[in-house]
């Protein structure tokens, strides 16, 4: 890393950036090639690609024993899950979502002709909060759909009781979560069903795929019959279904990365502890703290109080992309502040004031396969270089434009 003594040695302003190559959130993990690469010559050797092969059959056993669920349905990506489970599920109507996610969330649920309905969120544990989902049930209401944020628990057992209590449906995206815990209990174990995601970005990968976990046996007897045009045991279709199977490649991928699990789980432990440690007492920076039962905290997660460092959260973000340091801004600006949504709904932005705020200040730094730990130092002194000369590089911003490698 490239040290900076003063501001002019920052990159936006004219210094040479501190790291030589980009640092990403979400950097794929290295997988076992040897391993990998043996089960693609098996699978290439059988000429059973796709079509609920071999390891797609031992991912989703495998999968399914792990987190003590009866059904894990496997799909070509985590949507496409989302998607499979909400009709699997036969909910229609409304479905309330928190707005602080990723837009795959609420798609998944426009895109098969419900409507989601943005809830606001807890400003500590960024999750939907569940008295504000309690203002929100309608007669229309058939359904709420939980994030776990950040791969942490949202509050379970709250939203269970309201959708008891309504006689509504409870499903959950946990895209972020594989592997964690909820008081003792893996997530994707609750409600009537969860969608996990196995994408790239993921730290148990299958390059691209996701899958369906429940105990209801006729939901995910279901899902698999729609994952695969619908077709029954004689390949007759027995109702409307798309192509969302997962193939044998992906799953071979699946299995590799299934059994690095604990070390990738681990360095990713090492790497929050980290920051963590090196982030702490930065004034106005502060840092997301994952409950216990999270075994795998992959996201390191900031917020960055404009009023205390004098800096905004985007302009930071400027500073540090110049840097090499590629920090993204999730989940900006909340799906309710993007289109369609904000057409369809122009007052929900009035009504969800901590997804604004919260919005406006998250940011999360790298994480991810090959992180070193001078990396992460390095990132930590950065941030704290800023942080300590914010006055001095406001003025100096006030003069000269931010370069277009450093704009958010």
């Amino acid at each position: 890393m490239t040290p900076k003594r003063s501001i002019s040695d920052l990159a936006a302003l004219g210094g040479i950036p501190a790291f030589a190559s980009p640092l990403h959130v979400g950097r794929p993990h290295p997988v076992d090639r040897s391993r990998l690469l043996a089960r693609i010559e098996d699978l290439l050797d059988r000429r059973w690609l796709t079509n609920g092969g071999p390891y797609v059959q031992q991912l989703e056993r495998q999968v399914a024993t792990q987190l003590g669920v009866r059904h894990c349905v496997a799909t070509c990506n985590g949507t496409a899950a989302l998607e499979i489970m909400i009709r699997a599920a036969g909910l229609q109507g409304e479905v309330i979502v928190p707005a602080f996610t990723f837009v795959a969330t609420p798609h998944a649920i426009r895109w098969l002709g419900l409507t989601p309905v943005f809830c606001d969120i807890d400003p500590h544990t960024h999750a939907i909060d569940p008295a504000a989902v309690e203002r929100l049930i309608s007669p229309q209401t058939t359904a709420i759909m939980g994030v776990h944020i950040w791969g942490q628990a949202c509050p379970i057992e709250e939203l269970a009781a309201i959708a008891e209590r309504q006689g509504i449906a409870l499903v959950f995206d946990a895209a972020q979560a594989f592997g964690n815990l909820h008081r003792g209990r893996c997530l994707g174990s609750f409600g009537t069903a969860e969608a996990v995601s196995f994408h790239a970005t993921k730290t148990v990968s299958t390059f691209e795929g996701g899958a369906i976990l429940t105990d209801n046996d006729r939901l995910a007897d279901r899902a698999r019959r729609m994952r695969n045009f619908g077709l029954g045991d004689d390949d007759q279709a027995e109702m409307v279904g798309t192509n969302a199977k997962m193939s044998e490649v992906a799953a071979a991928m699946g299995v590799t990365m299934l059994e690095q699990m604990d070390d990738l789980f681990a360095a990713n432990r090492a790497v929050y502890r980290q920051y963590a440690a090196e982030l702490h007492g930065i004034p106005g920076v502060q840092f997301f703290e994952y409950d216990a039962d999270v075994r795998n905290p992959q996201y390191v997660v900031v917020e960055l109080e404009q009023e205390v460092i004098g800096l905004s959260r985007d302009t930071i973000l400027s500073l540090l992309r110049a840097e090499n340091v590629l920090a993204r801004r999730y989940f900006f600006p909340g799906c309710h502040r993007l289109m369609p949504y904000r057409s369809l709904d122009p007052q929900t932005r009035a009504q969800l004031p901590v997804t604004d705020a919260v919005a406006d200040r998250v940011l999360c730094l790298p994480t991810g396969g090959g992180l070193s730990a001078p990396e992460v130092a390095g990132v930590c002194a950065l941030l704290r270089f800023v942080v300590a000369n914010a006055a001095a590089v406001s003025t100096q911003l006030g003069k000269d434009k931010l370069p277009a490698g450093g704009k958010p």
